[in-house]
């Protein structure tokens, strides 16, 4: 695939065409439709091969004067989407981003990692399961302790919700949260008004685990590309030694196996939690990571 890359600005892209693009994309993801972008981003641009045959979102800020591209809350996987990817066009569309944008930390994803000449990549870490089989086979997947805190939950009286309000699971969420900041704040409200945009398309559901009236495990899950995207998580302390968290992936398991349904976990580069979503007989699926400090000598430091 070659041919011309341009920069557009927001305004310019046509987002009809770029939503097409993503709907028929090899490597297509919620992330990188316009209007998950419009609401989680803080300002995007583009790179677009010819009439949106690969299309490259640039999420970006500016602090200082300073243009930078960064990775929106809850945007586990951006970088370049199209059909027939390889490593020259990645190359090509890494070298195509305008040279204002002085520092880049960015996401890519699973069908962007390959070794190229003139960038450096670094591989992370997702946790993907395919829910294409019966709910007993995928049970008898789980690890032990897994098996074991989902009776816990039971046997103590858990229940399954499903549907609620994502206030609930929003509230939970920022209190895990170490530091709850003006930010993670706003974040949070760009995520609720985008939950608000797809549940009524039946492109989000919320799920939780309750034990007399107070909710112990919550999450939300998105939905696009024949993919369950585990998004946001809120738990509560009380329901960390009753299994609480095992029972609600366990739920969603359970109503979704059988389905031409990949269950992604999002993650994770921390030990525990990928140990956590692999004890669920989830498969480690890499991606790519980029980084380039393109800032003046005397501002080098700022980000190292």
């Amino acid at each position: 695939m070659s041919g011309n890359i341009q920069y557009l600005s927001n305004d310019k892209i046509d987002k009809v065409k770029w939503d097409q693009c993503i709907d028929k994309a090899d490597n297509g993801l919620i992330y990188a439709y316009s209007f998950y972008l419009d609401a989680m981003a803080e300002n995007w641009d583009a790179l677009v091969l010819d009439d949106y045959e690969a299309v490259m979102p640039l999420t970006w800020k500016k602090k200082y004067g300073i243009h930078y591209l960064y990775q929106p809350f809850l945007t586990a996987q951006l970088g370049l989407f199209g059909s027939s990817i390889n490593a020259e066009l990645v190359e090509k569309f890494l070298g195509s981003v305008p040279a204002k944008f002085k520092y880049i930390d960015i996401y890519l994803n699973r069908h962007n990692f390959f070794p190229l000449e003139q960038f450096k990549l670094y591989p992370r870490s997702n946790y993907v399961l395919d829910l294409n089989k019966k709910y007993d086979y995928l049970y008898s997947k789980y690890r032990e302790n897994i098996q074991r805190n989902i009776k816990k939950a039971m046997q103590a009286g858990c229940s399954i919700q499903k549907r609620f309000d994502i206030v609930k699971v929003i509230e939970l969420a920022l209190k895990q949260m170490k530091r709850h900041s003006k930010e993670s704040g706003e974040n949070v409200n760009r995520f609720r008004n985008l939950y608000q945009l797809l549940d009524p398309q039946k492109k989000a559901l919320t799920y939780g685990v309750s034990l007399k009236d107070e909710l112990l495990a919550s999450a939300v899950f998105f939905f696009s590309h024949n993919r369950a995207y585990y998004i946001l998580v809120g738990n509560n302390p009380n329901g960390k030694n009753i299994g609480a968290s095992h029972a609600l992936i366990d739920a969603f398991i359970k109503d979704h196996a059988g389905r031409d349904l990949v269950l992604d976990f999002e993650g994770s580069d921390l030990p525990n939690l990928a140990f956590f979503y692999n004890s669920f007989g989830a498969v480690e699926e890499k991606y790519a990571g980029f980084k380039l400090n393109r800032l003046p000598f005397y501002l080098k430091w700022l980000k190292k």
